[in-house]
């Protein structure tokens, strides 16, 4: 476990690399500037604020800073908020953003993994059609058509839940956090499905059936383990497509996120922060993945104690 751990760090550190250097040189490469949108600047003013913020120095130049301060940590000053560095509007907007991602995450799992074992124990009855059949409807809704729909039911016509703001009221993380892990609760719930019914056609459990145990104490004891290794190995992608995905429903919800921070980055040629955002995601994405790898050879035996490959 531990040389599986080291091997994924360190096949993450180049890949974020390169995702610090593309994104870097296309933000820089894109039509317009941080101060295009200034009305009429003196040619002086101008000057003074390239060299403020190092836009004067030759790309490459601006690059091997950038990267000097990303080492100690620092993602450099916001250029659309005066006195206000990149680390500080993340450090106000990603918590709100985490808290979104972690409340769908639970929402998917609960819902994806019962209707999941339902439709398994239940194959090729009404119980194992309707989960599915939903699931399937779940994949193809996109949220930004699912939130607004949840807010017209449970906001507007039945007044059950807040329609937005984050905090305020006691229901106002329901309609978001099921918006976000709706189509991520179908993908669980598919993938819980087709791991069940490869491990309860196994010689053991059919074995644990024939000696009397019951189906519930079956599942508990020797199916769940192998039957949802597709969707522990899932979780990591998910986490961190909750996380990059999110941006979308803070906006139908009013939600003050870190994607509110990113998309006026993008608006505003805000350079340091779309790469200190991008840079914060890609992180996550590969943290995601590698504990997903983790899990999933601490749950399949020849890769917990070095037979099998990493």
């Amino acid at each position: 476990m531990l040389r599986l751990t080291l091997i994924r760090l360190l096949q993450g550190i180049p890949v974020l690399l390169v995702v610090v250097t593309i994104t870097f040189f296309l933000v820089r490469a894109a039509p317009g500037g941080p101060f295009d949108a200034e009305r009429s600047l003196p040619p002086e003013v101008l000057e003074n604020l390239e060299q403020r913020y190092n836009l004067g120095a030759p790309p490459c130049r601006q690059y091997l800073d950038y990267l000097g301060g990303l080492l100690r940590g620092d993602l450099g000053p916001s250029f659309r908020y005066p006195n206000r560095s990149v680390n500080e509007l993340i450090a106000t907007g990603f918590p709100i953003t985490l808290e979104l991602a972690l409340y769908a995450i639970l929402v998917a799992v609960i819902i994806g993994v019962l209707a999941g074992l339902l439709a398994a124990v239940r194959r090729g009855t009404w119980l194992d059609h309707l989960p599915m059949g939903l699931a399937m409807t779940g994949i193809c809704l996109p949220s930004f058509l699912l939130g607004p729909l949840l807010v017209l039911v449970f906001g507007i016509a039945l007044e059950w839940l807040p329609v937005s703001g984050w905090g305020y009221a006691p229901g106002d993380k329901i309609l978001p956090s099921i918006t976000l892990g709706a189509a991520y609760a179908a993908y669980i719930a598919r993938l819980t499905r087709g791991g069940m019914l490869e491990v309860l056609g196994q010689d053991y459990i059919v074995t644990a059936r024939a000696k009397g145990l019951s189906m519930p104490v079956v599942l508990m004891r020797h199916a769940l383990r192998g039957g949802l290794a597709p969707v522990v190995a899932f979780l990591g992608p998910a986490i961190a497509g909750l996380l990059t995905g999110s941006f979308v429903v803070e906006t139908i919800f009013q939600i003050p996120g870190l994607g509110r921070f990113y998309v006026q980055a993008a608006f505003n040629r805000d350079y340091t922060m779309i790469l200190g955002t991008t840079i914060l995601l890609s992180a996550l994405v590969i943290l995601f993945n590698i504990v997903a790898d983790l899990l999933g050879a601490w749950m399949n035996p020849r890769l917990r104690h070095g037979r099998g490959t990493a």
